[in-house]
This record gives structure tokens, sequence and C-alpha cells, in this order.
């Protein structure tokens, strides 16, 4: 693919959040922090697939709003899972007031 004014290459930005997740014990919990405080709050959706403690598949999904200063904030916590068969997807745009 051919650019007007040269070549460029694509820009890396910084990830404003930061999300990990965990399944164990019988519990699931996904944890996110905002991690740029000039960034505008973030809206995010996230789709998570576990096993749940009778070996079933489960496919949990949701939305949360996550302000500038947040950290550590649990936006899922979910019980009766095993494990966690694939890492949460999350995605999130800014939101500008």
């Amino acid at each position: 693919m051919a650019l007007v004014g040269g070549a460029v290459s694509p820009a890396r930005a910084e990830a404003v959040v930061s999300c990990g997740g965990a399944a164990m014990a019988g519990g699931a919990e996904l944890v996110c922090s905002h991690r740029r405080p000039s960034a505008p709050e973030q809206f995010c959706t996230f789709s998570w697939t576990l096993s749940s403690t009778d070996g079933a598949l489960s496919t949990v999904q949701g939305s949360f709003l996550l302000p500038p200063g947040a950290s550590n904030q649990a936006v899922y916590q979910g019980y009766g899972f095993a494990n966690a068969l694939s890492n949460p997807i999350v995605l999130c745009q800014g939101r500008k007031n």
C-alpha cells in the first residue's frame, strides 16, 4: 500500500488501561488500572472464557468505566470457576465529558 508523503510506520501508543485476570480457588477476578492521568476516563468492554468447576465453558462479558487515577480496580468478580481458558480481552475507548 502506498502512502502519500512517503513511507510511514504505524504509530505505537502507550496503553491507557492495563488489566490482568486470574481464575483460581473457585473464583475469577479481573483487575484494571488507568495508566495515564492526562488521558480521559475510559469506557471498556471485556470478554473472558472460563471453565466452571463442573467443567462447563462459560464466556463472561461486561463493561465498565475507568476514571483517571484508578489503580487495581476490580471490574469483574465471579465464582464457580476452576480456571481461565483464555486471557481476558479488554477493549477501551476514551470518553470526553
